[in-house]
């Protein structure tokens, strides 16, 4: 197995070796700074015209490398690969139209729909940009379209983006969704009680900014009327000012990058998980679970689990989360849990074997070998 990636700023010179151990051939290239891209309203309506004209959004173009390209083209031309995977859309770009001529598999593992999630963002009136956002919207769709049909297989994390990526490219895509180290995130040993809360999850991204805002302004200040010791900490990289600003509100807490992020979970009598936007399965919400903390997340936020046996329904089902979409909703959970130590117990319980049974990286690994050999 050979494998290409663009390396982070923040990966250690230990995590390349452990990664280089898994693999017979691992390449890792610098990832582009975009120095060289022109700033102020020039550079944009030069990204502009050159999304019209190559039909490659910004996000994809200005993270793209040509060493990194140079690399797959040789390992193409080798003719020694059955197939040929992408992990995450945005490295579909390094892929040929006319790849099935060289590799007879190719793959394409597609986190989320981005005309989706850019459609739903407009919708809710999320849009960090909505006037340019509403100009992209066709060209993300017919970019969706377009790079989905040189792939022979594509995989996607939910049912949802089943359906949205069937309807966008004509396509059948296989579910397989993503999974948990359970080494990594351990039951905890016991309950913290009190009133804290946690979220994680990277700070520089879009939707997460948007949850940890919203659970902030209007989520906690509702915790803490009626729980006035209550505190909320937000664990991530890279927080943005607008995550920093957070920090100034009255018990929160904003860490930036740590180097684990399960003594939080532990440490965290909820999880938070109040997603309002972005598609696919939240690596987040089954980390909590994991780690055996109660979790109070949006529809969002639980997307690609069995609903059913998330909702407080009166159904026989096992409670594993519980569910929430306003402020109002999240405040009423979250103090039920604060008030019930043996509410905690059974979602703790529960949410950890349902992870066990069904939201492994062995699990999904197995999902994945399948679609290899199909």
């Amino acid at each position: 197995m050979s494998l290409a990636t663009l390396r982070a700023s923040d990966v250690t010179d230990a995590e390349i070796a452990a990664l280089a151990a898994w693999v017979d051939d691992l390449a890792v290239f610098p990832r582009p700074s975009g120095r060289n891209q022109a700033a102020g309203i020039v550079g944009k309506v030069q990204r502009w015209a050159e999304f019209i004209i190559s039909g490659i959004p910004p996000s994809v173009a200005s993270s793209y490398s040509a060493e990194m390209q140079a690399w797959v083209n040789q390992q193409i031309a080798s003719n020694q690969f059955d197939a040929i995977t992408c992990e995450h859309s945005i490295n579909e770009v390094y892929v040929p139209v006319e790849i099935g001529r060289y590799i007879p598999k190719s793959i394409v593992n597609i986190h989320s729909s981005v005309y989706g999630t850019c459609a739903h963002q407009l919708a809710g009136e999320m849009a960090e940009f909505p006037g340019r956002d509403r100009l992209s919207l066709p060209l993300l769709k017919r970019y969706e379209q377009r790079y989905c049909q040189k792939f022979s297989h594509l995989v996607v994390t939910t049912a949802e983006d089943q359906r949205q990526m069937a309807e966008l490219s004509g396509k059948q895509a296989v579910v397989v969704s993503n999974g948990v180290d359970l080494a990594l995130f351990p039951l905890r040993e016991k309950d913290p009680g009190g009133h804290s809360l946690v979220f994680i999850g990277a700070m520089d991204n879009l939707p997460n900014i948007d949850a940890v805002t919203f659970l902030a302004e209007e989520i906690f200040p509702l915790v803490c009327q009626a729980y006035p010791q209550a505190t909320l900490t937000l664990v991530g990289a890279r927080p943005t000012e607008t995550v920093k600003a957070l920090a100034e509100l009255p018990n929160v807490t904003v860490t930036g990058k740590v180097p684990e992020m399960t003594p939080y979970l532990h440490a965290a009598t909820v999880c938070v998980v109040p997603m309002r936007t972005g598609y696919g399965i939240k690596n987040k919400t089954l980390e909590a679970m994991a780690a055996g903390v109660p979790v109070v997340a949006s529809d969002r936020g639980l997307e690609g689990l069995e609903i059913d046996g998330l909702e407080i329904d009166g159904k026989n089902l096992p409670l594993r989360a519980l569910r929430a979409n306003t402020a109002g909703e999240y405040a009423a959970a979250i103090g039920r849990l604060f008030d019930s130590a043996e509410l905690r117990e059974q979602i703790s319980r529960n949410s950890r074997r349902f992870i066990e049974e069904g939201y492994t990286w062995a699990i999904a690994g197995h999902q994945y070998e399948q679609v290899l050999l199909s």
